[in-house]
């Protein structure tokens, strides 16, 4: 049946910009969502909320402990190897992206295209996967700049001070809420705060990449050789040689985790289904080739006794490292605009993960989603009480830090297990039930669409896999223990307990919010671009002030 279109009038109450494509809306009515964020981001700027939460010499600063135990082959071939696996599985997820742009993209998807006994469960699951891996991935950001600012303050001091936990736990804090209230009211700003974040994370890299090893030369240091960038291995772990390089595969999933956030931009897009697609391609291969040129040069230019690096007295490798080839002076100035970009990786990350969590309030699955869900049209239609609530959350459960470094480091692993569990399961749903549902949008990888889609599922298992293994050895100590399975699976099993005990009597799902013209309303079902635009148990008449 040919229907007619959503009057874009009667969904989109919330003033775009002049560029804003009216099919943007059009296609989010179809999808049984009205426009209550303001679209405002570009394809460049969908690409650089990404870009910027890679942040790419910060990022490798901060996981340089995971890959640097297997030594230069580790660091420069793991990088290699793993973010080719990542890369797929961001063309997976593009795939999706273009054909269905939402805020709560993970989630909608596992739910469109799971069979009828499994929408529900799962995708609540996904919604609360995803959205405490973001949160996750906030604290690990800001603990991470807690560390760097720390490590600034020991390096311009020069007596071996190192800070307590109680002094890492008290910064960290005060940049979670400094991130909180520049998300919340940088609103207007933000597109062009994510366009300045390409150009400095670009900036840093060319900078290290020529100062590291000019710096190196002219203090009378010599680069190692290729044959040690490239070819040489170490074990600083008790693990097998070749299941550490396998470990050393953590510091790009790390930084190389957070493309989805292309996906909960959707709703603030400029033509999200090219947008939200391309962002989340540009991105993951950015990261993976200015990524492989960094660690290059990193381990042309680094202590060839890699313990020493790893047991610095700086509390950070990168700032060992820093500090060897350009010396005091030099490594501060490194530090400090590493710190400014790391700030900004959170900044970003802040503003993508209130996007997901204001999303699943709208589909009145988080506790007080009726509270969570408002947007506040005096602040620049901002999710301000959403942003708050995640301050808090991750204020919680940055106490961590308080314990010792293991269960800090577990930060990291919830952003990483958490996230590769919601990546999965939609894309895993579509190729077992939803096929038959699927219909491309404006970027499609064509006839290599599936085989892409099993290959990032086999490969998002292993990394959720990876994740949970400790580190160090295969006999940890409470000090160096990784506690991710303990934190995600608690996170996993509660959430189901929670489905199963309290929220099945009330979850249906996704709700539709749109308020359609009389001429629409019967013809929504079949008036998206998809195969059905709605999973099948949502109402027509469901209004969101059920929640």
């Amino acid at each position: 049946m040919d229907s007619q279109p959503v009057d874009p009038e009667a969904v989109a109450p919330v003033a775009t910009d002049a560029m804003a494509d009216v099919g943007d809306v059009q296609l989010l009515a179809r999808m049984g969502y009205k426009q209550e964020l303001r679209r405002q981001y570009s394809t460049t700027q969908v690409f650089a909320i990404a870009f910027s939460i890679m942040g790419l010499v910060p990022s490798i600063a901060s996981t340089l402990s995971f890959s640097l135990p297997a030594g230069p082959v580790g660091m420069v071939w793991g990088w290699f190897t793993a973010s080719i696996f990542i890369l797929l599985v961001g063309l997976a997820m593009a795939d999706l992206a273009s054909a269905m742009p939402t805020a709560g993209g993970l989630y909608w998807w596992t739910h469109y295209f799971a069979g009828p006994k499994w929408k529900r469960p799962l995708s609540f699951l996904i919604g609360y996967s995803n959205t405490l891996g973001l949160i996750g991935g906030m604290c690990s950001v800001d603990y991470t700049l807690a560390l760097m600012i720390l490590s600034c303050v020991s390096i311009s001091r020069g007596d071996g001070w190192s800070a307590s936990r109680g002094v890492i736990y008290a910064v960290y804090v005060g940049l979670i809420i400094f991130h909180g209230l520049c998300g919340s009211l940088s609103g207007r700003l933000m597109p062009k705060i994510q366009t300045f974040c390409i150009y400095i994370n670009i900036a840093l890299v060319v900078a290290t990449v020529i100062a590291l090893p000019v710096g190196k030369v002219t203090r009378g240091g010599s680069l190692n050789s290729g044959n040690y960038v490239y070819g040489h291995i170490e074990n600083e772990t008790t693990w097998p040689t070749g299941w550490a390089f396998m470990l050393a595969w953590l510091a790009p999933i790390w930084s190389i985790g957070s493309f989805d956030s292309c996906v909960h931009m959707s709703e603030e897009a400029m033509h999200a289904s090219k947008a939200v697609p391309l962002g989340i391609v540009w991105s993951a291969g950015s990261a993976f080739v200015l990524g492989f040129l960094v660690l290059s040069v990193i381990a042309a230019t680094m202590n060839p006794n890699v313990s020493a690096t790893i047991n610095t007295k700086f509390g950070q490798p990168m700032a060992q490292i820093y500090y060897d080839a350009l010396g005091r002076d030099g490594a501060l100035g490194f530090m400090a605009v590493l710190c400014v970009i790391q700030f900004l990786i959170g900044l970003s990350l802040i503003v993508a993960a209130s996007r997901q969590a204001w999303a699943f309030s709208r589909d009145g699955a988080l506790p007080f989603s009726t509270f969570f869900r408002h947007v506040s049209k005096r602040i620049q239609y901002q999710p301000v009480r959403v942003i708050c609530g995640l301050v808090v959350v991750s204020i919680v459960l940055g106490l961590l830090c308080l314990i010792n470094s293991a269960a800090a480091n577990a930060l990291f692993s919830l952003f990483v297990a958490s996230n590769y569990l919601s990546w999965g399961t939609p894309i895993f749903c579509r190729l077992v039930w939803g096929e038959h549902r699927f219909t491309p949008g404006e970027f499609y990888t064509g006839r290599l669409s599936r085989p892409i889609a099993w290959v990032a599922v086999v490969y998002l298992i292993f990394g959720v896999t990876l994740s949970v293994f400790p580190t160090e050895g295969p006999n940890p100590t409470p000090s160096n223990m990784n506690y991710t399975i303990v934190i995600n699976g608690f996170v996993w099993f509660g959430c189901m307990a929670y489905y199963f005990l309290f929220a099945r009597q009330w979850y249906i799902g996704p709700h539709m919010t749109v308020h359609e013209s009389p001429s629409t309303a019967s013809d929504n079902a079949s008036a998206v671009p998809l195969p059905h635009a709605l999973p099948t148990e949502t109402p027509a008449s469901c209004d969101h002030k059920k929640e």
